[in-house]
């Protein structure tokens, strides 16, 4: 079972598709938001450090109905822009005029998560994240004038009414995730296997048709290595990768082709994987061999074309670890 993160707890269908800096007020809210609604959302206090749960006030009365974004703390270093993965720890209150209750906080989790910045999300969460930077929060009220009709029911069928209620994100960015894997390429010395590294965006070159015997213990080689801190077993990785089979060069999956990395939570995939990749040092691009007791066992997938006798390879990009 995936860990539900604070977004994902609270704006299921919403996302289905896609410290130590002084704190900042902004002068307003998005271009987008009313008058009306910058004030209202203006009016809602946040409270505490980034890097610790916030705690919101809300004003009294009703809350308003019309979404808006405010960057509440401005951060430092690049500021995020359409296509970036950010590394986030997110608030949500759901904003009823009476109760005012928090949803879910990655706080409360004790890990981050990722989000990504995409025009598909809600237009004031979109707004929100667009120009946020490391180390900064930021705010968003998400109403019913940034639904449609369709998630409008499928919310309310969650429980979930926005004809009366509104939600609040509150979300810290962390730190940016990275989108290549950079410096200087060594062979992974496994024989029968080669690497091709193209450099930038591009993904790796791997060719696994040979007739050299496959190890039979996981094997896991550094191509590149990184220099951010090592994957614990227990994290969420961000991750480009494409996987072979051995001996037949047959390509079974890769990210590379869909476009965008993979997320995935380390202890709830194979073995092979779990095992190679944990204490892998974010930045760095790996190579793993995995033998089919450490991979999909005796069953093989057979959606993936995989035998049950089949061994892995795969190359592997870790662009994150929340």
């Amino acid at each position: 079972m995936r860990r539900r993160t604070a977004l994902v707890a609270a704006l299921p269908l919403l996302l289905a598709v896609a410290c130590g800096t002084a704190q900042k007020t902004a002068s307003g809210a998005s271009p987008a938001a009313s008058g009306g609604a910058r004030a209202a959302a203006t009016a809602i206090k946040v409270t505490g450090e980034v890097g610790k749960k916030p705690t919101l006030t809300f004003p009294s009365g009703q809350p308003s109905l019309t979404s808006a974004s405010i960057k509440v703390v401005e951060g430092q270093g690049t500021p995020a822009k359409d296509g970036d993965v950010l590394t986030a720890n997110v608030t949500v209150y759901n904003w009823d005029g009476k109760e005012n209750k928090a949803a879910g906080s990655d706080y409360d989790q004790g890990k981050s998560e990722f989000v990504s910045v995409s025009p598909q999300l809600p237009k004031a969460l979109h707004e929100a994240l667009v120009g946020a930077k490391p180390g900064g929060r930021v705010m968003a009220v998400v109403a019913k004038d940034n639904l449609s009709a369709e998630q409008l029911d499928q919310a309310k069928q969650q429980g979930q009414d926005f004809n009366s209620t509104s939600q609040v994100l509150v979300i810290d960015v962390m730190s940016a995730t990275l989108k290549s894997i950079e410096g200087a390429a060594v062979d992974p010395g496994v024989d029968g296997v080669k690497v091709g590294n193209p450099g930038g965006a591009k993904a790796p070159e791997l060719t696994t048709k040979t007739s050299e015997k496959a190890p039979k213990k996981l094997v896991v080689k550094t191509v590149i290595k990184g220099a951010g801190p090592q994957v614990k077993a227990d994290q969420t990785v961000l991750a480009h990768y494409v996987g072979k089979i051995w001996g037949t060069d047959k390509q079974f999956d890769s990210s590379w082709e869909r476009g965008q990395p993979a997320t995935f939570a380390l202890n709830q995939v194979v073995k092979g994987w779990s095992q190679g990749l944990t204490g892998v040092p974010v930045g760095s691009r790996v190579l793993i061999t995995i033998p089919p007791d450490l991979g999909y066992g005796k069953e093989g997938n057979a959606q993936g074309g995989i035998k049950g006798t089949d061994t892995l390879v795969f190359v592997v990009d870790v662009l994150g670890a929340a």
